[in-house]
């Protein structure tokens, strides 16, 4: 055998493009350790990021990660003594792929680069919330700000923290949760007018349930307006409309009849319709036949109170001398109005001057109090309730 023949059987190309072998330098596998391994699938979001030399000293390390088709760089930090490479936030996105591309000098001065890649588990189950009120809406003082999920959240702690809503100014904000998925946040008093409110939702890729993760990372904002709060009286058949602490009007209504009443308490306005459909049937008001005790099919200015049916709503069919003087419907606020709805109504008035997130309060009537998550009544309860209904303790 020649010494060429040795020498030749000594020596290879590595993978990384590197010469290695009894008398080259060693592969770049050995001097720059990754994990997870290159080309490793399914990684779970807890595995460990790291890059790391046994001795020398790292000179870079730039990892991308790429998510629905795009490409952002991951922040990390190389440790003091040169031998470490950690992201700075530890847990991975799901579905992505990462690159990683590593520079380094071992111990005797030799560098070596190295490129890995590696994709993480794609969750089968994902949970998203839906958010009220709208982004980039102008809403009443009143206004809480609801996350309606579409799976059931195990893992609450960890869906709570993933959520942020601060206001500017700044005011204190607690959250509350209804049930299992459902969570509100509000300040302990009706906002201030003029308050911009932001909602961070950092939920995507968080484990709201065992297998079940997050989909959204996404800013909503909004702004709330004036303040107007209405107090219906149920005995006195009145309702007095505030703005801004001033009286504006005090408007005849009818509420809800003795076998019907309607709720008392804190109302908030989640819904505006110019023109709805009432069925009895839909809230549980039926003949012996199974029919409804009522269907209107054009009721006019409609303004949602409850998420259980309760509405502010014009009246067209009952008698103008109803209004203001008894109470005859089936557990909604009526207010004098005409077929098709008209401006100059009652009812036409108090609609084109509501906004969404605005209060209705009703007292003396002769219902229970309506439930805090019915609509957006969190306002029935006080601060201390609110703020023991959070899942970080």
């Amino acid at each position: 055998m020649t010494w060429a023949g040795l020498l030749t059987g000594a020596a290879g190309c590595t993978a990384d493009g590197t010469v290695g072998g009894a008398f080259g330098p060693p592969a770049a596998e050995e001097v720059i350790r990754v994990s997870p391994d290159d080309g490793s699938k399914d990684v779970r979001p807890d595995s460990a990021l790291r890059v790391r030399v046994p001795d020398g000293r790292l000179e870079s390390v730039e990892v991308v990660v790429e998510q629905d088709a795009r490409e952002s760089p991951v922040p990390g930090r190389i440790s003091a003594d040169g031998l470490t490479w950690e992201p700075d936030d530890a847990r991975l996105a799901l579905a992505a792929k990462y690159t990683v591309d590593a520079v380094a000098v071992d111990g005797d001065g030799r560098r070596s680069a190295r490129h890995t890649t590696f994709t993480t588990f794609v969750p089968e189950e994902r949970f998203i919330g839906y958010v009220a009120p709208e982004d980039r809406s102008t809403v009443g003082t009143g206004m809480i700000v609801s996350l309606e999920f579409n799976r059931k959240i195990v893992r609450r702690a960890a869906v709570e923290r993933a959520v942020r809503v601060t206001a500017r100014p700044a005011v204190e904000i607690r959250p509350h949760w209804f049930g299992d998925s459902r969570l509100d946040f509000r300040p302990e008093r009706y906002w201030k007018p003029g308050t911009e409110v932001t909602v961070d939702l950092d939920l995507r890729d968080v484990e709201g349930a065992p297998g079940v993760y997050g989909l959204q990372h996404r800013t909503f904002t909004f702004t709330v307006g004036r303040s107007q709060v209405s107090v219906v009286d149920a005995s006195a058949h009145t309702m007095r409309v505030r703005r801004d602490g001033e009286l504006l009007a005090t408007v005849p209504i009818t509420a809800g009849a003795r076998r019907t009443p309607t709720y008392n308490g804190k109302m908030v306005i989640t819904e505006m319709l110019e023109v709805t459909r009432m069925n009895g049937a839909t809230v549980g008001f039926t003949d012996d036949d199974g029919k409804g005790e009522y269907d209107i099919p054009d009721v006019p200015h409609a303004i949602r109170l409850t998420s259980s049916g309760t509405f502010l709503h014009g009246n067209y069919w009952a008698g103008t001398d109803v209004f203001g003087d008894s109470n005859v419907s089936h557990g909604c606020v009526g207010l004098r109005d005409v077929k098709g709805g008209g401006a100059d109504t009652p009812a036409g008035w108090f609609f084109d001057r509501s906004l969404i997130g605005d209060v209705v309060e009703v007292v003396n009537s002769e219902d229970e109090e309506v439930a805090p998550d019915n609509g957006l009544g969190g306002w029935n309860m006080n601060w201390k309730e609110w703020k023991a209904g959070s899942a970080v303790k």
